[in-house]
């Protein structure tokens, strides 16, 4: 009984770490970030789309608004080029 109960929790333990690695981690592409104050430095959050909706956010906590120095606005949208059937015209 306990080597079935072993058995089931390293099974149960591989699939979660399993399924946490097939998961894509994407950076956070947002123009505005908060900075938190702290005694062990605070912390940043980058997850703003504007600076009102920063300062909403860190209004009375004892926050600040900068610009994301790495922020990556969106290019133009990607086309897919596909190859153009070419009829082959016959001479006249």
């Amino acid at each position: 009984m306990k080597a079935t109960r072993k058995l089931s929790l390293v099974a149960l333990g591989l699939v979660a770490g399993l399924s946490g690695m097939t998961l894509r981690a994407e950076a956070q592409n947002y123009p505005w970030c908060a900075q938190y104050g702290g005694r062990m430095g605070g912390s940043m959050n980058c997850g703003f789309v504007s600076f009102d909706q920063c300062m909403l956010t860190v209004r009375g906590m004892g926050g600040f608004c900068v610009a994301n120095n790495t922020y990556r606005p969106p290019g133009p949208a990607h086309h897919s080029h596909r190859a153009k059937k070419h009829v082959a015209q016959q001479p006249s």
